[in-house]
């Protein structure tokens, strides 16, 4: 299914990335306490049995026995960072009885109450984690780990708003690692802390950071001489490292985690690299490597013993039978994930099953049951809030609909799959906005500060100017006219400072209205020009709706730089077609909207045929490549025939929207228009719209259908 069950498993699978599950280990060590915990006893019993027996020697004893105990409680809680992950429920038990066999306001206590807060996170249990917070904010005052406090806690809350998918809040948290100490720092929470970071900058689009990070938490396992720990981290960068196009780098990084986790090796983080080294040869010419390395995965993942990464397994295997079209197989594989899933009770594997159960169905032609699977999956992502994974799930339900032939269906997948997409926008540029009003704030307050100095350097000045004036009216009543050329001076000066403020705020005012990569106007100045142009409460001309064709193709093919080109040269030939009073936008990713001010239903579509033309005529060139291109558009003019009805402009978008998507889905590199709807009001012209697709082909919808020029060979 793409990537999105690839993302969802890798999640989840680096969750528990360098945590074995061998449970021998985790005994043993339990035996290990117990035997330190009877010589600390017997100790000084035997001690006292020596002729000489003395204090000094019953001290000294039971130092050496406290040491040894210390040592055999590092060494279980090494093990259980190790395996907690992937039987959290388990191990949760655990950790509270090495909790409590460590002695008050040590380095162990703290230890093993920072992973009890790791697991309560990975389980989402708001009141055991809230607890584990008190405890760590209770933390004794006498205690020498005192100093280790706000770390834990920026760890114990960083991990919670992972679990939640508050990645933004969480990679904010995390930039104050760079107050922390590294040299007075413990070094496993300091490692956790600085991978956990790696993971959630990747996950949030900074890959830049995270690849910086994920160096850096490198570099602390390499310290710490743990190699387990530095296959986790090289996974990550591989990750990463696959994410940002460099390809090159994450098979090395891959390759690399291999080495480090075959010196160290455990079934769970056997299986997190191989997970890995199976996305990173999908894009591999020959698919046997990320086969080979996706049922190695399976087998780690069932020698570990753990229902929740057999499915997750599963799940990826499945994910790459669908993407080869061997839908069969890849029922058979999503079927027995669900079963693990539900066995387990891990409600975002069991999505994830179901997802690729109803698409396999699909592939199948068995539509009406493969759609209710998926509507499903996607019902249970709403219901836990997960935006973008039901905008991803809409999206690919639309391109395998298309795929079966099932084009209403796609449409109608693709129209809620942007409504989504549009809402989980909406969702991040609220929190961006509430983010952004404090540094907003603050700048203001420079600003007027500022503007407060400047203000009081020109009263000053003119403070200086009068008293010059007087001195010079006083000392030689026949200088006026060099008195008054003074004041002409200063008031030039005065006028100067005033008009270069203004023009400052207007650069600033319109670099916020523009799209800095194409230089075309944002969604910010479209809302604010289209009031302008709107009378009455409904929208006057024609709006065109303008997607790049199988633009995601395009920058996995041949990088982001070359979508980057791309997205330029559409805004330029947008751009050249246009006339100067037209408004045209950058609406968002790959897409592009127009308004003109004509209502005429011929000119709109002289014009969808000339955007279509001047997109797809030529291919871009980008450095020796010629990338051919091509797009989708939908348009419509207002007021809408034969009724002459207007519309809002949010309703007029979501209907060019809908046409647009019709010409996706039924072949690309074409342009459908609305040319008249058969309805008597608003409410009817609203209701048609959603269901446009059959009431065009009722008779009730008109449309215009315009063809793009024939495509030139790929590079």
């Amino acid at each position: 299914m793409s990537m999105l069950g690839v993302l969802r498993a890798t999640e989840q699978a680096r969750t528990a990335a360098g945590r074995p599950g061998a449970r021998p280990c985790a005994r043993a060590l339990e035996g290990a306490a117990v035997l330190a915990l009877a010589l600390s006893l017997a100790m000084p019993l035997l001690s006292g049995c020596g002729p000489q027996g003395s204090a000094d020697n019953t001290r000294d004893a039971a130092a050496s026995a406290a040491g040894v105990q210390d040592r055999a409680l590092q060494a279980e809680l090494e093990q259980q960072e190790r395996i907690a992950s992937a039987h959290p429920r388990e191990h949760l038990r655990e950790l509270q009885a090495i909790e409590s066999r460590a002695a008050p306001g040590s380095s162990e206590r703290l230890e093993a109450l920072s992973q009890r807060a790791a697991l309560l996170a990975q389980l989402r249990d708001r009141t055991g984690h809230e607890a584990a917070v008190e405890a760590l904010k209770a933390w004794p005052e006498t205690s020498p780990v005192r100093a280790q406090i706000p770390l834990a806690l920026m760890l114990a809350r960083a991990q919670w708003l992972k679990a939640n998918g508050e990645l933004g809040a969480g990679v904010r948290l995390l930039g104050g690692l760079a107050e922390i100490d590294a040299a007075k720092a413990d070094r496993r929470m300091l490692w956790r802390a600085t991978e956990l970071r790696a993971y959630m900058q990747g996950d949030y689009g900074e890959v830049d950071a995270a690849v910086e990070s994920g160096l850096k938490a490198l570099e602390q396992a390499r310290a710490m001489g743990s190699r387990w720990r530095a296959a986790t981290n090289d996974a990550t960068l591989a990750f990463n490292y696959f994410r940002s196009q460099q390809f090159d780098h994450a098979l090395r990084a891959a390759r690399e985690a291999l080495e480090a986790a075959q010196q160290d090796p455990d079934p769970v983080l056997m299986y997190s690299v191989h997970t890995i080294l199976g996305i990173v040869h999908s894009q591999d010419e020959d698919p046997r490597l990320s086969q080979q390395a996706r049922e190695q995965a399976l087998q780690y993942a069932r020698e570990a013993q753990a229902p929740g990464l057999q499915a997750l397994a599963l799940g990826n295997l499945a994910d790459y039978e669908l993407r080869s079209g061997n839908y069969a197989r890849a029922l058979e594989l999503s079927t027995q994930s669900l079963a693990l899933a539900h066995e387990d009770g891990e409600i975002s594997t069991e999505i994830l099953a179901r997802h690729n159960m109803g698409i396999a169905k699909i592939g199948l032609k068995r539509l009406d049951e493969g759609k209710r699977d998926v509507l499903q999956a996607i019902t249970m992502d709403a219901q836990r809030e997960a935006g973008s994974y039901t905008a991803e799930a809409w999206l690919e339900l639309g391109g395998y609909l298309e795929k079966a032939d099932d084009l209403p269906g796609a449409v109608d997948a693709y129209h809620r799959a942007r409504k989504e997409f549009d809402a989980v926008l909406r969702d991040e540029t609220r929190k961006a906005v509430l983010e952004a009003q404090a540094r907003f704030e603050d700048q203001q307050r420079q600003r007027e500060i500022r503007l407060l100095n400047q203000d009081n350097s020109l009263k000053a000045e003119q403070i200086r100017t009068r008293d010059l004036q007087l001195k010079l009216w006083a000392e030689v009543g026949g200088c006026v006219l060099l008195s008054g050329a003074l004041l002409a001076l200063a008031y030039r000066r005065i006028r100067r400072t005033n008009a270069a403020l203004a023009q400052t705020n207007e650069s600033l005012r319109v670099q916020s209205e523009r799209d800095p990569l194409t230089g075309l106007a944002n969604r910010r100045h479209f809302q604010q020009a289209i009031a302008q142009r709107t009378r009455e409460g409904g929208l006057r001309g024609s709006l065109f709706l303008i997607d790049i064709d199988h633009f995601k193709r395009i920058n996995d093919q041949w990088g982001h730089a070359a979508g980057d080109t791309v997205l330029v040269e559409v805004a330029r030939r947008l751009s050249s077609v246009l006339r100067e009073q037209d408004l045209v936008v950058r609406w968002g990713g790959e897409e592009f909207l127009i308004l003109v001010n004509s209502e005429a239903t011929e000119d709109a579509r002289q014009l969808g045929q000339r955007l279509l033309d001047q997109i797809g005529g030529q291919p871009v060139d980008h450095g020796p490549l010629r990338i051919p291109i091509s797009a989708s558009i939908g348009f419509a003019s207002f007021p809408m025939a034969p009724q002459d009805l207007t519309l809002e402009w949010e309703r007029a978008i979501d209907l060019v929207d809908t046409v647009m998507y019709m010409a996706k889905a039924h072949g690309r590199n074409k342009a459908y228009g609305v040319a008249a709807m058969q309805a008597r009001d608003r409410d009817q012209l609203l209701a048609l719209a959603g269901r446009i697709e059959s009431a065009w082909h009722q008779g009730q919808v008109q449309l215009v259908s315009l063809l793009g020029p024939v495509q030139e060979g790929r590079a």
